[in-house]
């Protein structure tokens, strides 16, 4: 009889295994996702990720292991019927009936009565910023009101765990955010699990990370634990008259990557491991030589983790 989860766990995994056949897809995973968090699950394609949802969501059984899900109850159970919700990375919704008859149905399948479901449908459209197609068919909406469409059945009744498989993916910028933003609202009253390739999105939104590769556990733990240690590093954004090269030859940088992702003028500055006395002294020059500092990361980010973990590209 396996032991149960901690109270601070709202998703143990214990010693989980799936084959297909003579292929492995998790062999022996074992981590728990705390409550009241926004925790990022990482993996090249194939790792397993995919795997893991389906058997949480009930879908497929594991070859060996357990789940517990919201203290004791094990996937599938009645139980968890509108309080753990798991939203696909490619959610269909169809194109012609009327999106909130769409969501009203899902939520009366949970078991909300019908004034219940509406109302519960209205404010989570308007929360996404579609509160103006109640009456229209998906088949109108773009890409990414269609993913905001996705993450609003998501939290539909207010679920304890919300399960999200790539939500930005395909996104523009802007959709992007708006999606982050709603994550960040949703996890003020549920746990969030987030899927996505996007490293520097999970390294900003989550509190905790699972590396995954190869249907094994490479990382587990909090995010400023597992980027803990390693190179500080900040960007800047030079005056026309300042170099590069001149900031690079200052105490304590151990190199300077321009970087077109960064935007015009921006650099990212290496601080090797010399202690704070150093960082600061690389600061204070640097603003004497009229370079202000954009933003200040300590550690190493996570896709360099990611990278070093795995061996494999983040896309």
């Amino acid at each position: 009889m396996t032991e149960p989860s901690t109270p601070e766990s709202i998703l143990s995994i214990k010693g989980l295994t799936r084959n297909f056949g003579t292929f492995t897809a998790l062999n022996d995973v074992t981590f728990d996702v705390p409550r009241e968090t926004i925790f990022g699950l990482v993996g090249p394609n194939g790792a397993g990720k995919t795997t893991m949802f389906s058997i949480v969501a009930g879908f497929l059984q594991p070859t060996k292991g357990s789940i517990e899900l919201l203290g004791s109850h094990a996937p599938g159970a009645r139980e968890l019927l509108g309080r753990v919700s798991i939203l696909p990375q490619d959610a269909l919704f169809d194109r012609n009936l009327m999106i909130l008859d769409q969501l009203v149905l899902y939520r009366r399948l949970q078991g909300a009565s019908g004034a219940e479901a509406k109302a519960e449908v209205a404010e989570a459209l308007t929360r996404v910023g579609l509160g103006d197609y109640l009456e229209r068919g998906a088949g109108v909406l773009s890409h990414g009101m269609t993913k905001r469409l996705g993450i609003a059945q998501a939290f539909l009744g207010n679920p304890d765990l919300i399960i999200l498989d790539e939500p930005t993916a395909g996104l523009d910028p802007r959709n992007a955010k708006r999606v982050r933003d709603v994550i960040r609202e949703l996890s003020e009253n549920s746990t969030v699990i987030v899927s996505s390739h996007n490293l520097a999105e999970l390294e900003d939104l989550c509190d905790h990370v699972v590396i995954l590769d190869r249907g094994v556990v490479r990382l587990a733990g909090s995010m400023t634990e597992a980027m803990q240690g390693g190179e500080r590093r900040f960007e800047v954004t030079f005056p026309d008259e300042l170099t590069a090269e001149q900031l690079s030859a200052l105490e304590g940088c151990h190199g300077v990557v321009d970087s077109t992702a960064l935007g015009a003028g921006r650099y990212e500055f290496r601080i090797g491991e010399l202690g704070d006395p150093a960082v600061v002294a690389f600061l204070e020059e640097a603003i004497r030589q009229g370079t202000l500092p954009v933003s200040f990361r300590d550690g190493t980010s996570l896709e360099e983790i990611f990278l070093s973990l795995t061996g494999e590209s983040s896309d």
